[in-house]
């Protein structure tokens, strides 16, 4: 599901079952992650698709990249793998305006 900056950060306060994934590079996060967030790359391909598997997939997932794409992309392959609750960040990281952290 594709939720705005707003829709999204609200949503996420109030989950007490909420994962915020981040799927950008490992170059493109250390210009800052959300705080808490878990960094699994999604252009690392099969490895992508291997570390999800490991995740607890009745958890609600929060997914950001810079812009949107990726993270829907990340979000439809979340779904195909079982994960019921995935919520993609509309503009991504670069419309962000809550707070960040340096990984």
């Amino acid at each position: 599901m594709n939720l705005s900056q707003h829709d999204w950060a609200t949503q996420l306060e109030a989950d007490e079952n909420a994962v915020i994934l981040d799927v950008r590079t490992a170059d493109e996060c250390n210009d800052g992650i959300i705080p808490n967030a878990v960094m699994i790359d999604i252009y690392k391909g099969q490895g992508f698709i291997y570390e999800l598997e490991s995740l607890d997939k009745s958890k609600n997932y929060y997914v950001y990249c810079k812009a949107g794409g990726r993270s829907g992309q990340a979000c439809d392959i979340m779904g195909q793998l079982g994960f019921e609750n995935t919520y993609n960040l509309l503009g991504g990281f670069m419309q962000w305006e809550g707070k960040t952290e340096t990984p």
